[in-house]
């Protein structure tokens, strides 16, 4: 075990804090009944999983998804609910003791598949730094290594405006009148 007071057992217990910060936010984002705490959470999450990304070795990466995710996703879904009827009476489906059983099965599925996929697999070593991080060198890797990733993130992007358009949409009324 490696002590506390050494640079190698910060580190580990940053990354600790950081796990146990994206562990929470998942757990505030899910079990919340309010639109606007399950939102805080799910920032609080996003910012946890950056922080992954950043003791991954992968900075930029961590940028983007303070950028994308917790910045426009978050604010765009805070947006969306902000516009949404505040009152949408009844909520759909039921929450009983068996769907919260079902649920917690198939995380536990999920999370054990994952482990094992996470076992067999042959990780290979990062590297210690890419790049020297300069703006060619971003720009270069942005438009040939990261191009998907960044592809993807902006699908990402359009379907939580698409999400937050279809929460909103309704609005909100004038008045207790209906619009």
């Amino acid at each position: 075990m490696v002590s506390v007071y050494t640079a190698e057992g910060l580190s580990e217990l940053v990354f600790l804090a950081v796990i146990g910060v994206t562990v929470l936010g998942a757990v505030i984002a899910t079990n919340s009944v309010r639109l606007i705490r399950a939102v805080t959470g799910l920032a609080l999450c996003f910012i946890g999983v950056a922080g992954i990304y950043y003791y991954l070795n992968s900075p930029f990466v961590a940028m983007m998804e303070m950028l994308i995710y917790v910045g426009a996703v978050c604010v765009t879904i805070a947006f969306a609910i902000m516009l949404a009827d505040p009152d949408p009476g009844e909520r759909p489906g039921g929450s009983g003791l068996l769907a919260g059983g079902a649920s917690f099965l198939v995380g536990v599925l999920f999370f054990w598949g994952l482990t094992a996929l996470a076992a067999m697999t042959p990780w290979a070593a990062a590297p210690a730094k890419l790049n020297n991080g300069s703006m060619l060198e971003i720009g270069t890797s942005l438009l040939t290594t990261y191009s998907m990733v960044f592809e993807l993130i902006s699908v990402v992007l359009l379907v939580a405006i698409i999400g937050a358009l279809v929460l909103g949409r309704p609005g909100r009324g004038l008045g207790g009148r209906e619009s």
